[in-house]
């Protein structure tokens, strides 16, 4: 008796001992979210000073510091190897159907956001605050969608790595009395950096007084033109592909930087469960009133984080299921750490290289799928934030006692939706873009401060929705442009053709031995 119940202790120990070894990094990770929390709620006790607590966050800002140096050279060379390696009409066709799924799954998103607002209906729960006036510059929501536009299109490649192009509203106003009008009107914004220090504050504003002259100066703001990047990176490739052997030499340059910023990924990625600690724990060092906070908005907050629970782990999921018969719970495991990292840094863009590496390695997505699917999907799929942006302006609705017809809920979600889209490419993107769909229906652009306040936690939920979303339609192109790939051969060179199936031909003999 004692011999068998050793055996299966030592059998148990076996196998705890593999499952740690194989997902040591994902309990690790799960543990220092974990420890950062209880960390930060204990430091708030003894009443650290603002600058104590800028110290702290120290090894937090460095992970940021080595996510954000990949993001570049990842983007470049992953969209410009992955269309290279594609024929012109593969790239087309898988270019049509990607787009075509990211619109369909933001406008599902904003559709159940608009359910789940109209079902709980948070705005009984809550109270108008008074926004505070400032005499800084105006930016209305018509420079941020030329802005937008602008900036698909970066005069200035080198620039386009660090800078964005952003218009300044200088006011012009002689006669005070309209000077305080024209105050009144407006909504102060505040920028915060990924660190949560102050940067500037401006005022949003749409309907300026006939009798305040706006003027407006092109200008810049710091932080990378992603948008404009990823558009000319998709292009390049697309060319590249055509040249033939005439465009190998940079095709080959871009397929080493490409795996060099994997090898460097996958040693950043072990600094992440200490950096983590410390920059969750700086975040809630940071919270003025987490409590009060909590009683004012909570039912907002649970219709967003609801409807988020709704969308991305249950109608995303389940249209993978539908469209590729296999168990979405084997994939969203092998993403667990884009997640986490999701989470904890709310920013999709910083995350992308390691959803990159899951994808590759845990979940065994073709490289050349996962290189245009994933960088377009992290600028132009925010499924998370269209989902926030059409409760929010319902909520706001609600707390004014304001009644939406048919058609203005339907203007929302298409306006939800287009903004969303664009977001990356607009300073600030939630909060401008947020001005956009309250203005497409006539609501108060200056109670959007009433959820000014828990947006920082709403934010990462949003992050981890629109990474889940990246992520699970990056398996579904794999899945469609399989089959397209090996009915239409016409559209792959031979060579690339038969490396493609050669390579599809060994993953099924892999899946089916992992199956038996």
């Amino acid at each position: 008796g004692w011999s068998r119940m050793a055996v299966a202790l030592d059998a148990v120990w076996v196998r705890v001992k593999n499952v740690c070894k194989q997902n040591g990094l994902l309990i690790m990770s799960v543990l220092a979210v974990v420890i950062g929390c209880l960390l930060g709620f204990f430091l708030r006790t003894r009443r650290l000073t603002e600058q104590e607590v800028k110290y702290f966050q120290f090894p937090g800002e460095l992970l940021m510091r080595m996510l954000k140096m990949l993001i570049l050279p990842l983007v470049v060379s992953s969209l410009m190897s992955g269309l290279a390696a594609l024929d012109a009409k593969c790239s087309s066709r898988l270019g049509l159907i990607t787009v075509s799924y990211y619109l369909w799954t933001t406008f599902v998103a904003v559709i159940v956001g608009i359910i789940m607002v109209s079902i709980i209906h948070p705005g009984g729960a809550a109270q108008k605050e008074d926004s505070e006036d400032s005499g800084k510059p105006i930016m209305s929501s018509a420079d941020a969608l030329l802005d937008l536009i602008r900036n698909m299109f970066p005069a200035n490649l080198v620039q386009a790595t660090f800078q964005q192009v952003r218009h300044h509203a200088a006011r012009s106003d002689t006669k005070p009395a309209a000077f305080k009008r024209k105050l009144n009107a407006s909504f102060i914004c505040f920028c915060f950096d990924d660190n949560g220090t102050d940067i500037q504050n401006f005022a949003l504003d749409l309907t300026p007084p006939p009798d305040v002259l706006i003027r407006t100066r092109e200008g810049t703001s710091d932080g990378m033109n992603v948008l404009g990047i990823v558009i000319f990176s998709a292009t390049m490739g697309i060319m590249l592909g055509r040249m033939g052997p005439n465009g190998s030499a940079l095709v080959n340059f871009c397929q080493s930087l490409n795996e060099a910023v994997l090898r460097i990924v996958a040693i950043v990625i072990w600094y992440f469960p200490f950096g983590i600690v410390f920059l969750v724990a700086g975040k809630i060092l940071e919270m003025s009133d987490p409590s009060a906070m909590g009683k004012k908005l909570g039912f907002y907050a649970v219709t967003v984080v609801f409807g988020l629970v709704l969308h991305g782990l249950f109608i995303l999921p389940a249209m993978y299921f539908f469209i590729t018969k296999k168990s979405p719970i084997v994939y969203i495991r092998g993403i667990l750490q884009a997640l986490l990292i999701a989470l904890a840094t709310s920013s999709s863009s910083a995350t992308l290289p390691i959803t990159f590496k899951c994808l590759l390695e845990n979940n065994h997505i073709d490289r050349r799928i996962i290189r245009f699917v994933l960088p377009v999907g992290a600028t132009i799929n925010m499924d998370g934030t269209a989902l926030y942006e059409a409760v929010a302006a319902i909520f706001i609705a609600q707390v004014n006692n304001y009644e939406l017809d048919f058609g203005q809920i339907i203007t929302i979600s298409i306006t939800a939706t287009a903004a969303s889209i664009g977001a990356a490419g607009i300073p600030q993107a939630g909060l401008v873009t947020m001005v956009i769909v309250l203005t497409s229906v006539g609501l108060p652009t200056d109670d959007i401060t009433l959820i000014i306040a828990v947006d920082w936690a709403l934010d990462r939920f949003r992050t981890m929705v629109n990474v889940m979303g990246d992520a699970l339609a990056t398996g579904i192109m794999a899945h469609i442009c399989r089959k397209d790939f090996m009915k239409e051969g016409d559209g792959v060179s031979f060579k690339s053709g038969f490396s493609f199936l050669f390579c599809l031909g060994r993953k099924q003999l892999n899946s089916q031995q992992e199956d038996d």
